[in-house]
């Protein structure tokens, strides 16, 4: 578990270019905001993520499948930079050519409605296939994008129930690597592209992360500071790349995370300890405003409205939220405990 890892982004448009690229370019930066969280200026362009405008969102230095590419490493996606069929059962499409024919096209991308448990189970009859055949990409992207919920939206299910349904998928996936023949070479990295302007006591680009390998070190915290491009460059170290930028070359790599001697043990997942089928109803605490986001895609709606509803669906409609914390550094001590108000 790392619980001093930052994510370099702010919001999806450069989330995911950060976390492909370990940079998101000046013309990114600059038309994200024009087009976030439903602007009106977003029906004259569109929103800069994953593969929009890649003649000039795409950095100088590429994308991690670039320089897999480069250095003859197989890679393959999972519902990163694809659009999604209209219909399931349909192939979805790449939305840039360097991954025609290196992605899955009936692993579903981002969809609210559809569960992240069937896309593990999706991933994990790729594994299986895999074992069959002899050989795995030994770059896999795989996308579960549930934990960004429906808010309150009424008869869709709670915030709670979809990131513990998240939460499942997760662990699903890591027993399924676990017990699979490739599992003694494997690492597994866990990020969310941004944190949203969370309400973290820390930072508001802190986030949830985790390394996963017969070769880290079970039961253990890295307080290490860590970030998007950290994971990146320790990747790239694993599989031989090249830096894709300035950042990930100079990124700490995640060295305190791992030992020397693998533990091959297979993980077993947890079972959900809430309901996975608890709704919202017409009375939950943000419902009307919930409805009138725009969750088809990321980053329509506004991000404190949404934030403050998943807030109090969680803690309670008499729990105020509290601000997005901006620290310039902080002590490591902190990290897993609220400092104190000396």
């Amino acid at each position: 578990m790392l619980d001093n890892l930052y994510v370099d982004g702010e919001v999806s448009a450069d989330g995911h270019q950060w976390s492909m690229a370990a940079y998101s370019t000046d013309f990114v930066e600059k038309v994200w905001p024009l087009t976030y969280r439903g602007s009106p200026l977003k029906k004259l362009t569109a929103y800069p993520s994953e593969g929009a405008f890649d003649v000039i969102a795409r950095p100088a230095g590429g994308y991690i499948w670039d320089r897999c590419a480069e250095a003859k490493v197989s890679f393959r996606s999972y519902g990163e930079w694809i659009d999604n069929a209209k219909k399931l059962g349909e192939p979805s499409k790449a939305r840039v050519k360097a991954l025609e024919g290196k992605f899955d096209p009936f692993y579903r991308g981002y969809d609210l409605d559809y569960p992240d448990v069937k896309r593990t189970e999706r991933f994990l009859e790729e594994v299986a296939r895999f074992e069959k055949e002899g050989g795995m990409p030994q770059l896999s992207i795989v996308r579960l994008p549930n934990d960004h919920t429906y808010g309150t939206r009424p008869d869709k299910p709670t915030p709670t129930a979809m990131v513990a349904e998240n939460d499942l998928a997760m662990g699903m996936l890591v027993e399924g690597l676990s017990k699979s023949k490739f599992w003694k070479e494997t690492a597994i990295f866990v990020i969310e592209d941004d944190a949203q302007n969370g309400s973290d006591h820390v930072d508001a680009h802190r986030t949830i992360s985790l390394v996963i390998s017969p070769y880290t070190k079970r039961k253990f915290v890295d307080s290490t500071m860590y970030s998007t491009s950290s994971i990146l460059r320790t990747m790239e170290l694993i599989l031989g790349l090249k830096p894709m930028s300035q950042f990930d070359a100079a990124a700490t790599p995640m060295f305190n995370s791992f030992q020397a001697e693998p533990d091959l043990t297979p993980f077993k997942h947890v079972a959900a300890k809430v309901s996975l089928t608890e709704k919202n109803t017409e009375k939950s605490w943000g419902a009307k405003q919930s409805l009138a986001f725009d969750l088809d895609k990321e980053d329509a709606a506004d991000d404190l409205l949404f934030n403050e509803v998943i807030w109090k669906s969680v803690k309670g409609a008499n729990s105020p939220m509290p601000a997005p914390v901006r620290a310039a550094f902080f002590l490591p001590k902190y990290a897993t405990k609220p400092a104190s108000k000396d």
